[in-house]
Order: C-alpha cells, then structure tokens, then sequence
C-alpha cells in the first residue's frame, strides 16, 4: 500500500467522531462480506484474549481452525495491539 494513501487512511479513521459515523464508514467503505469478515477477526481475538481454547474459538465464531491458528499467533507473539484494544474495550477483564 502506498504511504500515502496508508496516511490517509489513518486520518480518515481518526476524523471519526462517534460510533454512528464509524458504523456509515465502515458500511460505505467495505462490502457487507469485508464488513462480516472484519467482525469474525475482532470476535476470534476477543475471544482469544479471554483464554477461550482454539476449538471453542472455531466452533463458535464458524471459521476454520487455521484462521483462529492465525488470529492466536498475532495474540500470543503480536506487537500487543489487540491486548491494548482489549484492554480499552474491557478494562475489568484485562
């Protein structure tokens, strides 16, 4: 991806200002598949970070074993970001 679109990118998503303009963004900027798609991530990360095992991930959130394989690697040895997003979202949990 050029930098410079990454660039704008982040802007736009900075310019957010509430949760009904995040959702028209999100809906006018990905295909209802994208969007589905964007969701599933978040959920297996969710529950991921809440210890749940790999399988209970897969049967739940009905994706194969080797996306929530993928999804547990960047938890586990990531950068963090889903922990500090985790961590935000549900600060008793943490």
């Amino acid at each position: 991806m050029e930098t410079a679109w990454r660039n704008e990118l982040i802007k736009l998503i900075l310019s957010i200002r509430n949760g009904t303009e995040a959702n028209h963004l999100l809906e006018a900027i990905l295909t209802p598949a994208e969007l589905k798609e964007f969701a599933k991530r978040w959920q297996i990360v969710k529950l991921l970070s809440e210890r749940h095992t790999q399988r209970f991930v897969r049967d739940k959130v009905k994706v194969s074993i080797a996306t929530v394989i993928r999804g547990a690697r960047e938890v586990n040895y990531g950068n963090g970001i889903f922990q500090k997003f985790y961590s935000r979202l549900y600060p008793k949990s943490s």
